[in-house]
């Protein structure tokens, strides 16, 4: 079994669906095909990949019409995440009509790293607080795409909600952080009693390293964190399936299965 969590579907039609002006960044259309669920689900069958989870983008803002028409397309293969902004006191009403509406939605997204501070000013913020909160009472996973900066604020809520089922997304961006604020991701997975329910997205590679499609200079990093985390709480994001089998080369193959498809296969109850 093998899943991916990364995928962004981005549409020409920007009438159809608008891009929030007010977004971190602006897609670059003339790299997306025409039919962009199409091609994706063509990749998906060169790659072997077996179900994936779209990731609503950030330049549709909370207006989540793509990845809906997305999952109303491939019912079977796919789930999908939502993005609300925690400055908006209704966000959390807004995630529980939406989830109401398609349960394929499986994460909320939070966004806080260097260049996104408009997402949030601290994870102790009582938006942040109360849209996280809902996101547990949903059953959702709790997704984070954060930069190690974040790390200490982020052991501090999920000490406080340890209900949490939370995926660090892209390696917690290593690149915007240094080495004292990394030691506050990795202790997330060290100390897995406390934290026995977070886990670490195997993605993002190409953020830090340019020796694609492997990545294989970043090994000396990911070692570190797969000995942290272990395959046990690592899923795998973004890429090709083989950056598993690279990156975790002194593992057993059945370890790799694990952060390839059957950890987020048992997270997510898909049968």
């Amino acid at each position: 079994m093998i899943i991916e969590w990364n995928q962004h579907i981005f549409s020409h039609d920007t009438v159809r669906y608008p891009l929030y002006p007010q977004a971190a960044y602006t897609p670059d259309m003339s790299v997306h095909p025409a039919d962009p669920m199409g091609a994706y689900l063509q990749r998906m069958d060169e790659e072997k990949i077996d179900r994936a989870v779209i990731v609503h983008p950030e330049p549709y803002g909370d207006d989540h019409r793509m990845v809906l028409e997305c999952l109303e397309r491939e019912p079977e293969r796919l789930r999908g995440t939502s993005l609300f902004y925690p400055k908006d006191r209704d966000a959390p009403n807004k995630l529980a009509d939406l989830v109401a509406r398609e349960p394929k939605i499986i994460s909320t997204r939070f966004h806080a790293h260097r260049g996104k501070n408009m997402y949030l000013d601290s994870f102790d913020d009582k938006g942040v607080r109360a849209l996280w909160e809902k996101a547990v009472e949903l059953g959702l996973i709790v997704e984070l795409h954060i930069g190690p900066d974040y790390g200490a604020q982020i052991a501090s809520v999920l000490r406080d909600i340890p209900e949490t089922v939370a995926l660090i997304d892209h390696l917690a961006e290593p690149h915007m952080g240094n080495a004292v604020e990394f030691a506050d991701i990795l202790q997330l997975g060290t100390c897995k009693a406390e934290y026995h329910n977070v886990y670490m997205k195997l993605s993002g590679l190409n953020h830090f390293a340019q020796d694609a499609p492997l990545y294989e200079s970043a090994k000396p990093f990911t070692q570190r964190v797969i000995e942290a985390f272990g395959p046990e709480r690592l899923v795998w994001g973004s890429g090709v399936p083989a950056i598993v089998d690279v990156h975790m080369e002194d593992c057993i193959e059945a370890e790799r299965a694990l952060v390839k498809g059957e950890n987020l296969n048992k997270l997510l109850n898909w049968s």
